[in-house]
């Protein structure tokens, strides 16, 4: 038997394995919303413009309103021989009202159909997602206020370098979920163009209104080439190349999580809520949020090159290859907008240890710029040789096992005789982080006026 939806030209159906292969509707069942909405703006455009009747429209409209009850009651059923979302709702709508049903495709079809679905879909995600990092960047910024002078070890290469607080090393995350913001921002600008009315690839004859339908679905015009508009799936890569940078953001504060709550360092406790027990060693906590959050950096960054790879060889204009483009998408998507919101909780949940960190703070002599830059400002000192002086000092400090400021100064006069006492007031890890007052800098003034900078950016936008 032929599929009805396209049968005319088909006198048999297809093979099993065709049909396997073939069908969509396990994943793009998720655009209903958007299918319905997009086909009743078609539909009224339609009748505006006499291409349909009223009476037809009203019907279709009432059909469609009826359908998407029944999906969202669980009552709907979705039916792999039909394929897609497209093919299942028009279907389900020739049984409610009829022969008018078959007026609805007028001038359209399912590669213009499901291009403005996508569109719609990707758009809310977008703007999802966006609240989700905002809420992020929110619980960042308020525990960096909380935390604006607690003083932890900054580190190069893993190993410690200059005291900072912890205050400023959450701050760099409000950044970068800032720009993350920034991208998604851009992808949805680009994004918001409408495909309906290019139909197949070159348009229709009928004297369609699209200017109608972008509006009525929220774009900001209709889509300027029929051929770009039912082809094109740079939304979707531009859409997950942010979720890919972004997920890569929230693994970096994920594996720094599961470093400073490993009791070799200690620096930070998680509660019951975000970690687990192990089912044989009764002391564990583990990480498993944080692990978990980097774990799915992969799927995201992974749809993404999974979709690159399937546009990067597609001759103009629609190809089946492009159903592809919305599983992985979805997937990923919902991956991301998870790992916020696990991220999120984490941040409100997890407590440093200040007296830990700032031990941490002072050792690998981590005051070691202190002491080569007050030479600069004191002795006048080229930094070249004030750094050659700093490392000999650090040196004799080793040989001790002493610290810095526990270094004796007669011991550091061996090395440069005209430093003075008036050196120890810069080589504690408290006053190194309060100098560090130039813009960006981790100094807790500096700290607390950004943090409150980003609380009230966050509570403008939330109005």
């Amino acid at each position: 038997m032929s599929n009805k939806m396209w049968g005319g030209r088909f006198a048999a159906g297809p093979d099993a394995i065709m049909e396997e292969i073939n069908a969509s509707i396990e994943f793009d069942r998720h655009l209903y919303r958007e299918d319905i909405a997009a086909s009743k703006a078609h539909a009224a455009m339609l009748a505006k413009q006499g291409i349909i009747t009223r009476e037809d429209a009203g019907k279709i409209a009432h059909g469609l309103d009826t359908i998407l009850s029944e999906i969202e009651g669980g009552k709907f059923e979705f039916k792999r021989a039909l394929e897609d979302i497209h093919m299942n709702v028009e279907s389900r709508l020739a049984d409610l009202i009829g022969p008018a049903a078959g007026r609805l495709h007028t001038a359209r079809s399912r590669n213009d159909q499901v291009a403005t679905d996508f569109r719609l879909w990707m758009r809310a995600m977008i703007d999802a997602i966006d609240a989700t990092l905002a809420g992020y960047q929110r619980a960042l910024a308020e525990k960096a206020l909380a935390h604006a002078g607690t003083v932890m070890p900054g580190f190069t290469h893993l190993q410690t370098a200059q005291p900072v607080t912890f205050g400023h090393h959450l701050l760099a995350y409000v950044e970068m979920a800032g720009r993350d913001r920034g991208r998604f921002a851009d992808a949805r600008k680009r994004l918001n163009e409408s495909p309906l009315g290019a139909a197949a690839l070159a348009g229709t004859s009928f004297p369609l209104d699209r200017d109608m339908t972008a509006k009525a679905l929220g774009f900001d015009r209709p889509a300027a080439n029929s051929l770009d508009a039912v082809s094109d799936r740079d939304f979707a890569m531009e859409t997950l190349g942010a979720a890919s940078i972004a997920s890569i953001h929230l693994s970096r504060l994920a594996e720094e999580i599961v470093i400073w709550t490993s009791p070799l360092t200690g620096l930070v406790r998680l509660s019951d809520k975000f970690t687990t027990g192990s089912s044989i060693m009764p002391q564990k906590r583990n990480p498993d949020a944080a692990e978990l959050v980097r774990a799915k950096t992969g799927r995201i960054v992974g749809a993404s090159h999974a979709l690159l790879m399937v546009m990067k060889g597609l001759p103009l204009a629609y190809a089946k290859d492009m159903q592809e483009d919305k599983q992985g998408a979805m997937d990923a998507l919902s991956a991301l907008a998870l790992s916020v919101a696990a991220m999120t909780g984490m941040v409100h949940d997890m407590q440093p240890d200040a007296a830990r960190m700032k031990k941490a703070a002072g050792e690998g002599y981590a005051t070691a710029t202190d002491l080569a830059d007050w030479l600069v400002r004191t002795l006048k000192l080229p930094f070249r040789e004030a750094h050659h002086i700093t490392g000999r000092i650090v040196a004799k400090a080793a040989d001790a096992g002493v610290m810095l400021h526990r270094l004796p100064l007669a011991v550091m006069r061996e090395i440069e005789p005209r430093i003075t006492d008036a050196v120890f007031a810069v080589l504690t890890v408290d006053r190194s982080v309060k100098s560090r007052t130039s813009y960006g800098g981790t100094a807790p003034k500096n700290v607390r006026a950004q943090a409150r900078k980003w609380l009230r950016k966050l509570a403008k936008e939330h109005k």
